[in-house]
């Protein structure tokens, strides 16, 4: 059985033994009762790393084959979104050329399907003026996405909190916005666990009249609104949410804490999943979401519920660096060379956490190469100066 020494946080050294046991593949992508997109990250080029902070460079082949990974297995991807570090990392500039590869990767593979992220992250919020600002911003980016060939996630929008001085003004700016996208959009609710910047979106920091304002805007825009993501990290304000919602609007669960239970459902009503915890645990989500469709509820549950404390994990306080945790899986789970990110991000989290994510990864059975991950377990502990002892 594979072993490894990890630290504890009193700094002493105990034996781990893996336990997991991978999750087999699929022969075919398979079907799902729930809408399901896996927000996908982007691999970034070391070796072409000029300047990683400023203009960090994406290993677009180990990019593109992850979203091949993710389509096997029956997922949606929700593309240039915030796991893949938009605002963070990803520019504008860099979304754009991830997006137009994404869009004609997928047109290589029969029945792959995206929606791309859709922002004003070209805009930094300290030049934004006027919301007439924010919808130029917006009107950019879905106008590109539109020009290619793709589907608009309409992002929340940093600037727009910066200036937006009451609910009216996210009225205005949505309804402009809606009014002309020539397909349907998902909306983003973020919360400011997140992004700070975010704070007080939709016009109020009190979640009742933040809901009310952006369920007024989905009940006068219905006819071009797919449904809304939220990710407020609490199941009783998705729930409240979800209960809103004009009929035919969907409500896709965002939230990387009680995602199990809210893609199952209350017997009447359920969530469909926009979720960046699905790039990580991509093999066990897409088992039990088939299980699901299935009617095997003691197979869906059995299979994503051992998912949920890793995710709690990788999702922590500070919850806006969960990128991390998810390139350190796709690195244990040999789905790129190395474990850096664009802009360093992988410094943004300490050995402890990483530690913590290994064991809870294992025995959530997410370690797909179990001597893969141990063996750069063992690396990223010795560059860290943590001694083996053999």
């Amino acid at each position: 059985m594979t072993s490894l020494m990890l630290p504890n946080r009193d700094r002493s050294l105990e034996e781990y033994r893996l336990r997991g046991t991978p999750i087999a593949r699929p022969a075919a992508a398979p079907s799902f009762s729930r809408i399901a997109y896996a927000a996908a990250h982007v691999v970034s080029d070391p070796l072409a790393d000029a300047d990683p902070w400023g203009h960090p460079a994406i290993d677009w082949e180990a990019t593109m084959a992850f979203r091949h990974h993710l389509w096997s297995l029956g997922f949606k991807i929700a593309e240039a979104m915030d796991t893949a570090q938009r605002g963070m990392g990803l520019s504008w500039a860099r979304a754009q050329e991830l997006i137009r590869r994404s869009l004609a990767e997928a047109r290589s593979v029969p029945g792959a399907d995206l929606a791309c992220g859709a922002g004003t992250d070209q805009l930094s919020p300290a030049d934004a003026r006027s919301v007439e600002d924010v919808i130029a911003a917006y009107e950019e980016q879905i106008g590109f996405v539109e020009a290619e060939g793709g589907r608009a996630i309409m992002m929340a929008s940093r600037a727009l909190a910066r200036v937006a001085r009451s609910a009216d003004d996210y009225r205005h700016v949505y309804g402009r916005i809606l009014s002309q996208a020539r397909d349907k959009v998902v909306l983003h609710w973020l919360g400011d666990m997140f992004d700070p910047q975010l704070e007080g979106y939709w016009g109020s920091a009190n979640f009742e009249e933040a809901l009310e304002t952006v369920l007024s805007i989905i009940r006068e825009n219905s006819a071009k609104v797919e449904g809304i993501k939220i990710s407020l990290l609490d199941n009783a304000k998705e729930v409240k949410l979800r209960n809103g919602l004009p009929e035919g609007v969907l409500c896709f669960t965002g939230d990387d804490f009680n995602y199990a239970e809210l893609i199952e459902g209350d017997g009447e009503k359920c969530s469909h999943a926009l979720l960046g915890i699905f790039d990580a645990v991509a093999p066990s989500a897409s088992k039990a979401l088939a299980a699901l469709a299935d009617g095997d509820l003691a197979t869906f549950r059995g299979v994503i519920e051992p998912t949920v404390p890793l995710s709690r994990k990788i999702f922590e306080a500070p919850t806006q660096y969960y990128k991390a945790g998810v390139v350190f899986l796709a690195w244990l789970n040999g789905h790129q060379r190395h474990f850096t990110m664009p802009a360093g991000l992988q410094s943004a989290r300490g050995l402890l956490h990483y530690t913590d994510i290994f064991r809870l990864a294992d025995q959530a059975n997410v370690l797909d190469k179990p001597e893969l991950a141990a063996a750069r377990m063992r690396h990223l502990l010795a560059v860290l100066g943590v001694d083996q002892g053999i």
